[in-house]
């Protein structure tokens, strides 16, 4: 029987895809937001795709803070599009 491959959704875009494509946001235990590389930090998790273009759709629909349940300021937000820009390699919409 083969193995079952997690899925999951982004949060900017919706579409699904496998965890291992996606890139997961977390609430840390002590209320802040950042980037989990790993998918194992403990805290509240979500998904994007390693696109920038799909942070900002998060970013504009407010799905990010809805997701983890705190308000996310903009300098958070600032800094979590840099580092997914960095780790997609700074293309746009790769």
């Amino acid at each position: 029987m083969p193995k079952k491959i997690p899925m999951r959704s982004c949060t900017g875009c919706g579409e699904k895809k496998e965890k291992s494509s996606l890139i997961r946001v977390i609430r840390t235990p002590e209320g802040t937001v950042k980037l989990d590389p790993t998918g194992r930090a403990p805290g509240r998790g979500t998904y994007l795709c390693p696109n920038p273009d799909c942070l900002q759709k998060a970013r504009k629909k407010h799905a990010l803070s809805r997701s983890l349940g705190v308000e996310i300021p903009k300098e958070t937000l600032d800094l979590l599009e840099t580092e997914l820009r960095n780790m997609s390699g700074g293309a746009n919409g790769t």
